[in-house]
């Protein structure tokens, strides 16, 4: 057998070393790709639809998705924070709780200034607020408590 000197001398000059025969140095490629397996193979399920995760009076952790929107159609209210994209998630341990509460826009708004205007006189506008009712500590604080 060649060294790998000798090898790459070879392939620079394109000469055949002493001895060796020319149809050694051919190499044969495959036609055909061989077949493997496909490894694509999500996208069967359906997505996850906007809307409400919980509902009033489940039980969720800190950090449970309560809702999903692209519009604001579910406001945070207590124990609630709200992510980029308009998700909103509990803050603490609790029960779920949604309220209707009503609304009174600024009026240096869009809604104060476009949309109250073209309500019927009397109209009162509310918004649904999603909140979370905290579990009650038990067991803790117990200094405070004495005092």
């Amino acid at each position: 057998m060649a060294t790998m000197a000798s090898l790459m001398l070879r392939s620079r000059t394109g000469l055949l070393l002493p001895g060796q025969c020319f149809l050694v140095d051919s190499v044969r490629f495959a036609s055909k790709k061989a077949g493997g397996s496909s490894k694509n193979h999500g996208g069967k399920s359906p997505g996850q639809r906007y809307g409400r995760k919980k509902h009033e009076g489940a039980f969720v952790h800190a950090g449970n998705i309560l809702a999903t929107q692209r519009v604001m159609r579910y406001h945070p209210g207590a124990h609630v924070g709200m992510g980029r994209n308009n998700t909103l998630y509990a803050l603490e341990d609790g029960h779920v709780r949604f309220t209707k509460e009503v609304y009174i826009p600024s009026p240096r708004t869009f809604e104060g200034a476009q949309v109250i205007p073209k309500l019927p006189r009397g109209a009162v506008l509310y918004k649904t607020f999603v909140n979370v009712l905290p579990v009650k500590q038990e067991g803790k604080f117990k200094l405070v408590d004495m005092v």
